[in-house]
């Protein structure tokens, strides 16, 4: 993985103290809240419902188990005892008292680690596949590019205060485990006649207006990629909507002025920015690539994996990974226990990954957009004792894209946006289908939750999505129907009126009883429901 050089550590601690300057400044009142705002937004602290909010970057997902470790002290010394992973891959504190802010981003910075441009009107965290550098079917290993981005983009002078927030996704797999076409840009490398490459996608994101981004160009070469995001960003800078926050992000752009439009805008500027030399030099990619060669695998490892214990053997089915290297294996971390909060871990939880990726995986570590875990490189032979060690700190459960791995937003028990209360939802679908016989007779499911229209949990490319609103002071649940955020990206669609928070965990019990009648052999819900169309789905919720 990357580590710092001399200026970027540089760089991270000099923002740190220019932070601690201010916090003092607001604490003393020397700043008013209005004045403070727009510089601890800067740092990725929020002000929450009820305490400060820190969001910490893990760029790209990857971060070593050291980096870890801080993370769960972090949370341990300064929060109350856990930390929330979320869809941007990235790390959150809902309990921050902001005189000690400064403190926690000086710690962070001791395990080169930052909060720098998770908030704001900028280019947000680099995502990536959380399988990066380790599934067979890549083109390539995307991580050398999502951090080459990350050092582009960061405190890039033209892009700091665009029109809205950006977002930028990089895989390189045809399988789409990031959804990609649901960011802002998206890059998917290619290779064309021997030369790598990135298939250019643009204007997609959730939301208040959900787009799935279009193929704006089908082929950039690596050396001029950072040139054409430079263009596609400078057309969104300068027409973007600055008027109306809603109308704001790229996406809007795309659509009113539509793709061949943008095309044409993006190719003349693209055309300009070729003259002006800024692609860095290839040494540049090629010193980035050398911190991401694959680790020493050992040769001549076994694949046989003893199935002996039927709950190992159940957990190996559902959590683990085919990996690119013999004898190795992928192992997917569950996030989502029956009776907890999606994507949480507690002090101590952290702390044990961190000393699984040390002792089993390289030392290294990935954070998924479903709010999971990853240990990327666990020899088979292994296997056992992670599934041991994982049981013990209740982090076995072996429900990886299955109805109870659902995705949610903090929502209105910490969010001062949300207007409804996300995870008490998650909670009460979770027991509804907790058998573990029911969740493999359903199968492969996404469920996502969001408590406001800002779609944190990404409802609308859940094969079920579940949107929370206000009607007239009372929670209330909008279902919605055939989403994805994969290779096969998609929007889902309101099934109808909503529903109170019991009333929409019994209608998605009506919908996967449909599913379960209605489906034809090797069918996943999303093929049964694109296939029968919403109709019966209906019927049975307001029959």
């Amino acid at each position: 993985m990357y580590r710092y050089d001399s200026y970027d550590q540089a760089i991270v601690d000099a923002r740190v103290e220019e932070f601690r300057d201010q916090t003092q400044r607001r604490l003393t009142g020397a700043l008013t809240e209005d004045q403070f705002k727009p510089l601890r937004l800067m740092n990725g602290l929020y002000l929450q419902l009820h305490a400060y909010m820190l969001r910490v970057a893990i760029p790209y997902g990857t971060l070593s188990g050291k980096q870890m470790r801080k993370l769960g002290e972090i949370a341990g010394k300064y929060d109350k005892g856990y930390g929330h992973f979320t869809t941007r891959q990235n790390l959150q504190y809902n309990w921050i008292k902001l005189a000690d802010a400064p403190d926690i981003l000086a710690e962070l910075a001791t395990v080169e680690m930052h909060a720098i441009q998770t908030s704001g009107n900028c280019i947000r965290n680099i995502s990536s596949d959380q399988y990066a550098g380790v599934s067979a079917d890549e083109v390539a290993d995307p991580r050398p590019w999502a951090e080459l981005l990350r050092q582009w983009s960061s405190f890039h002078p033209e892009f700091t205060y665009l029109p809205r927030k950006f977002k930028i996704c990089v895989i390189a797999s045809d399988d789409d485990r990031a959804a990609m076409r649901l960011h802002d840009i998206g890059l998917k490398l290619v290779e064309r006649d021997g030369v790598v490459g990135a298939e250019v996608y643009a204007g997609g994101g959730m939301g208040r207006t959900p787009m799935v981004a279009p193929l704006i160009r089908d082929f950039v070469a690596e050396d001029e990629i950072i040139s054409y995001l430079e263009a596609c960003l400078r057309v969104y800078n300068r027409y973007g909507r600055r008027d109306n926050k809603y109308k704001a992000r790229i996406k809007i752009l795309v659509h009113e002025i539509g793709v061949e439009e943008y095309k044409r805008q993006v190719e003349d500027e693209f055309a300009h920015m070729r003259e002006l030399g800024l692609n860095p030099p290839v040494e540049e990619l090629a010193r980035i690539r050398a911190f991401f060669a694959a680790p020493a695998y050992e040769s001549g490892l076994s694949d046989e994996i003893d199935r002996s214990n039927r709950a190992f053997a159940l957990w190996v089915d559902r959590q683990v990974a085919a990996h690119k290297a013999p004898g190795y294996a992928i192992v997917n971390i569950s996030l989502k226990p029956i009776d907890g909060i999606p994507g949480d871990a507690s002090a101590e939880q952290i702390g044990l990954v961190a000393d699984l990726a040390e002792a089993y995986s390289f030392d290294e570590l990935r954070v998924t957009h479903a709010q999971n875990l990853v240990l990327p490189h666990v020899k088979k032979a292994d296997l056992f004792a992670v599934w041991q060690k994982l049981v013990a700190a209740g982090l076995a459960e072996a429900n990886l894209d299955l109805i109870t791995d659902i995705i949610a937003c903090p929502g209105l028990d910490y969010c001062a946006l949300a207007n409804a209360r996300s995870i008490p939802l998650a909670q009460k679908i979770a027991a509804r289908f907790a058998a573990a016989e029911r969740q493999a007779e359903i199968g492969e499911l996404k469920l996502k939750i969001s408590g406001c229209i800002n779609a944190c949990g990404h409802h609308h490319a859940g094969h079920i999505g579940i949107l929370g609103v206000d009607r007239r002071g009372v929670e209330n649940f909008q279902l919605l129907l055939g989403g994805s955020g994969a290779e096969d990206a998609s929007l889902g669609q309101i099934t109808g009126p909503g529903f109170s928070e019991d009333g929409v965990v019994d209608a998605i019990e009506k919908v996967t009883d449909i599913y379960l009648a209605e489906r034809e052999s090797g069918e996943r819900f999303l093929d049964t429901y694109r296939r029968i169309g919403m109709k019966p789905f209906k019927e049975a919720i307001y029959g």
